[in-house]
């Protein structure tokens, strides 16, 4: 049977209108999840910006079903699940993103710290420090790093909590240096519990060597010997403190003058110390001086002119304490000291406060400023509840 041309001069042009009809529809359908994907992207911000989280995920995962490779999607939906406190669904999708082979390499690494987020978030550590460890190698290096100093800080690991502010300050993220001196302190109160006396006094030394000016190794150090009875030596160590951070010295005032009197050198503590409280006056100082002085009229004296300078609540006390003990009565001086003391401790007890909110107020309101609600506030002062 011989072939027809006519036949297929006749069907070239239909078959080019059907391909060009297909084509068309693929364009158009292509068109159209090309603008979808971007509408639905904007409408989710929309939500976001609006504080309408819940339809936001909604629009943002109509967003990603409408263009599934989109990472950015996948990165602001597992963000609004962490935010949320849905860390199942964040550790999903974050998950999900690492699965895939063709992601690059920078969009990995941000992967892999968005999954440490979500771990770290969730109450996961061991996980969480598992996932930062692998960004130890990337540019999130020093992000890695402070987020597992504060896991470490949490698990009360200070070996590895001093590696991590080591590698930090090689990092250059700043000085980590007092933070090392807390940690080897935190190891010698341990070895110190344990009973382990040359390591504690190791780590003791390792904490002044980290922050030579940090109080807290001279504090501890001088407590050690102390409870050891070596007074003698206890005071010098305190002693050198106040030169450096006198206002740290105030921490251990009391012990200073507590080990002056088990040594019998009062009078060298008192003139220590008096020229110190004169520069930078505190309760703690004046109870130590107290503590040194024999002389109950040269003590009151002294917190008289504390409740002038610095009215508080315990010069109050101790001069109440000291009157007592004399069987004396107050001058007139003294009185008016004592008045103004319990006037400004009284004047904060001496508001309402709403039971809604917990907004304080002098006087008394019907509908508490601070929330609008009505008939919130107990008809009674904070200092009668």
């Amino acid at each position: 049977m011989d072939f027809d041309f006519q036949w297929l001069l006749l069907g070239l042009p239909v078959a080019f209108a059907l391909g060009w009809l297909a084509s068309r529809i693929d364009v158009r359908q292509l068109r159209t999840q090309q603008q979808s994907a971007p509408k639905a992207y904007f409408k989710g911000l929309n939500f976001l910006l609006n504080e309408q989280q819940d339809k936001a995920i909604d629009a943002f995962i109509a967003a990603v079903q409408h263009d599934p490779d989109t990472t950015e999607l996948h990165f602001a939906l597992g963000n609004l699940f962490r935010r949320r406190g849905e860390y199942e669904r964040a550790v999903r999708v974050h998950q999900h993103l690492l699965g895939r082979a063709d992601l690059p390499r920078a969009e990995r690494e941000r992967a892999q710290h968005a999954l440490a987020q979500d771990f770290l978030k969730a109450g996961l550590f061991d996980r969480a420090e598992a996932a930062y460890r692998e960004l130890l190698d990337t540019p999130f290096r020093v992000e890695a790093l402070l987020a597992l100093l504060t896991l470490y800080e949490r698990s009360r690991d200070w070996r590895a909590a001093i590696d991590a502010a080591t590698d930090l300050e090689t990092a250059g993220a700043g000085s980590f240096s007092q933070r090392v001196a807390h940690y080897w302190c935190e190891l010698a109160q341990e070895a110190e519990a344990r009973g382990e006396t040359p390591a504690a006094e190791e780590a003791l030394e390792r904490a002044r060597a980290a922050a030579p000016r940090a109080p807290r190794p001279v504090v501890m150090r001088g407590q050690r010997l102390a409870r050891a009875g070596r007074h003698d030596e206890a005071m010098r160590t305190w002693a050198a403190l106040i030169p450096v951070d006198p206002v740290s010295f105030s921490l251990v005032a009391r012990e200073y003058a507590a080990s002056a009197v088990e040594a019998g050198q009062q009078a060298a503590a008192r003139e220590t110390l008096r020229p110190l409280y004169e520069r930078t006056p505190s309760i703690d100082l004046l109870q130590a001086l107290r503590q040194l002085e024999p002389q109950a009229v040269t003590r009151r004296g002294w917190l008289s002119e504390h409740l002038a300078q610095q009215p508080s609540l315990s010069a109050a006390l101790g001069l109440l304490d000291e009157s007592a003990s004399e069987s004396g009565t107050l001058s007139d001086a003294e009185l008016q000291g004592l008045r103004q003391v319990l006037g400004n401790a009284a004047k904060p007890l001496q508001r309402y406060r709403c039971a809604a909110c917990g907004f304080e107020a002098q006087h008394y309101f019907w509908q508490c400023p601070g929330c609008q609600s009505w008939d919130s506030y107990p008809p009674r002062r904070i200092e009668d509840l």
